[in-house]
């Protein structure tokens, strides 16, 4: 055991003198890998924290929720001209939903508006996106207030003039002042602001801080409905204890009825769950890690051959100084080991130069993100670490394994 210890510790030897003395040589190499591992280990982490974004987002809200609506939120074999026929999710369908859908937890319909001017005295916020929704939205999407309170149900019903804002709107807009009870002016009428919600953070696209929230009768009073109006959905949430698969089968039974939809007829509507939207997201990632492997792999790859050709004239250089070895005794893992633990060092000096490049720029992207939070994740150093390592033993295995089986007087004689 102490000689294989004593072979290990003089070939590490071997293989730093070799890498300090040819400097250039080894900067180059060290760059080839490091570009690798840099690439591939930043890819997975911006994909990793777009998915925990992502995941983050849709956390307040069960995965049960489902959207009815004319629009699929994933693919479908449903053609596009026979999408854009369908009619579109009206108020009058919330309305019979609510009334005749047993084992409903909370329902909202909602307007899928537009981004808005907020008016509040001098100061105008532009490109606020005000969401028409009903008060069931509040349990649905798990809405926390900070100040004041959000619009009651007789308040949606009614469709008075009220405006709840979201944490960084209410800044934008009021700055230090108290914004409950100003009346602003939204879709050039005024509403009067009754709730300020927490504040969340930024993630994927617009950040829920700056959205605002208003009735959805409110809107429609001004806004045409129907097919040629603003497109509505209406949002579902089932009893806990509900099975989702015979509660969706019975929305479908009973909206079909109410649409007039004979037996086979097809669906003019579409049921998206949170759950398959989650499981849409989740194939999206898997492609874009795949995307990434295969673009960094190209970069792995040049590192690999930049080391390998490294080491062949490693190789060539010493083979005078590998014959004098052979000739005093030295055995062939010993010369072997001397130009794998080389090629090893070599890459894994690349692959932590690489990984704290990772590290650096995801502290300075998350600073100028703002609350996108940009992880670098134990499993992607260990991956980083272990790729580095393969990428060095697979490059110097057949020049370590060359050297090796030099013959001591011919290696001799031609570094001579």
């Amino acid at each position: 055991m102490l000689v294989y210890l004593r072979l290990f510790k003089e070939s590490f030897s071997f293989a730093i003198n070799a890498l300090r003395n040819n400097k250039l040589r080894t900067f180059l190499s060290l760059l080839g890998i490091t570009i690798g591992i840099f690439s591939i280990i930043a890819v997975l982490a911006a994909v990793d924290s777009l998915d925990k974004s992502i995941k983050d987002q849709l956390s307040g809200i069960d995965k049960n929720t489902m959207y009815l609506t004319k629009y699929s939120f994933g693919p479908t074999e449903v053609p596009r001209w026979q999408r854009d026929n369908f009619p579109q999710t009206e108020y009058d369908d919330f309305e019979f939903i609510q009334r005749n859908v047993p084992d409903i937890s909370a329902i909202a319909y909602v307007i899928f508006g537009g981004s808005e001017n907020l008016k509040y005295e001098g100061n105008t916020v532009s490109g606020v996106n005000v969401t028409p929704v009903s008060n069931g939205i509040y349990d649905i999407e798990n809405l926390k207030v900070e100040q004041g309170r959000f619009y009651t149900e007789s308040e949606s019903n009614s469709g008075a003039p009220v405006i709840v804002l979201g944490s960084a709107t209410a800044t934008n807009l009021f700055d230090n002042l108290n914004p409950i009870g100003k009346t602003i002016r939204v879709y050039g009428r005024k509403l009067t602001v009754i709730g300020v919600l927490k504040k969340v953070g930024t993630g994927l696209g617009e950040s829920p801080d700056e959205n605002a929230y208003v009735p959805a009768n409110f809107v429609r009073r001004f806004k045409n409905g129907g097919a040629e109006g603003l497109p509505g959905a209406i949002i579902l949430k089932p009893e806990k204890d509900v099975d989702v698969g015979a509660f969706e089968a019975v929305l479908k039974q009973k909206f079909r009825a109410y649409r007039g939809l004979k037996a086979d007829d097809p669906d003019n509507f579409f049921v998206n769950k949170i759950s398959g939207f989650t499981q849409f997201i989740d194939g999206i990632i898997s492609t874009l890690n795949l995307i990434g492997w295969i673009i960094s792999g190209f970069s792995l790859l040049v590192g690999g051959f930049g080391i390998a050709n490294i080491m062949f004239v490693s190789v060539r250089e010493r083979t005078n100084l590998i014959g004098i070895q052979k000739s005093l005794g030295a055995k062939n893992r010993f010369i072997l080991f001397q130009f794998l633990f080389e090629a090893v060092i070599l890459s894994l000096l690349g692959g932590i130069i690489g990984i704290i490049l990772v590290w650096i720029v995801s502290i300075i992207a998350t600073e100028m993100a703002g609350d996108f939070e940009f992880i670098l994740s134990f499993y992607n150093i260990f991956l980083g670490f272990s790729l580095s390592t393969f990428i060095g033993l697979i490059s110097g295995v057949i020049p370590a394994i060359s050297a090796s089986k030099l013959d001591p007087v011919e290696a001799i004689r031609t570094g001579m």
